[in-house]
């Protein structure tokens, strides 16, 4: 399979899952931490780490240390045809009632990692 078709494949994929969209949704609200997303899903730790990775390899999330935490984020995308869809993604999470619950409990952060 040629390298585009691939990437797409990956793409719609890491996109096929619940969890892993509700994770993106919590990501347009800026850098995250593992346990501010698993405390604002409510979902087991080592669950929201396993999909953090996959949407890792997938090119819909960077990472950035600090110290012992690890913050995610939406990742930039220069490829324009992947971008299109991305944007379409987020776009219509935007609008998704769940997301929107999940977004607030992030609000109310209280993890590991605040200081």
């Amino acid at each position: 399979m040629s390298q585009p078709l691939t990437e797409l494949e990956g793409l719609f994929k890491a996109l096929s899952d619940t969890t892993r969209l509700r994770i993106l949704g919590l990501l347009l609200t800026g850098e995250v931490c593992v346990c501010h997303i698993h405390e604002s899903l409510r979902i087991p730790q080592p669950k929201a780490s396993r999909h953090l990775a996959y949407l890792r390899r997938s090119g819909l999330v960077a990472t950035r240390r600090d110290g012992l935490w690890v913050h995610y984020r939406l990742a930039d995308n220069s490829d324009p045809s992947l971008s299109t869809i991305r944007q379409a993604v987020i776009q219509t999470l935007g609008q998704v009632a769940l997301v929107h619950r999940d977004a607030a409990r992030l609000q109310k952060k209280t993890g590991c990692c605040l200081p």
